[in-house]
């Protein structure tokens, strides 16, 4: 998954403007205690944040 489609998505899901701040902000522990932002910078996978995000916002398996 590229990084546009991973931000389209946070965006459809969640709306632009908190899916900015949900990236930068909200902390996930299955990433290692990284947002979503500092996960992509990091290096990891987009689709691996997207279902991390999905798992914690509780985001039906429909919708991921």
């Amino acid at each position: 998954m590229r990084i546009t489609m991973f931000r389209k998505l946070m965006a459809g899901e969640f709306g632009q403007v908190r899916a900015v701040m949900i990236a930068r902000d909200h902390v996930l522990s299955s990433l290692g205690g990284r947002t979503a932002d500092q996960a992509l910078e990091a290096g990891i996978g987009a689709k691996e944040i997207w279902v991390a995000v999905c798992d914690a916002f509780e985001i039906p398996e429909s919708r991921r």
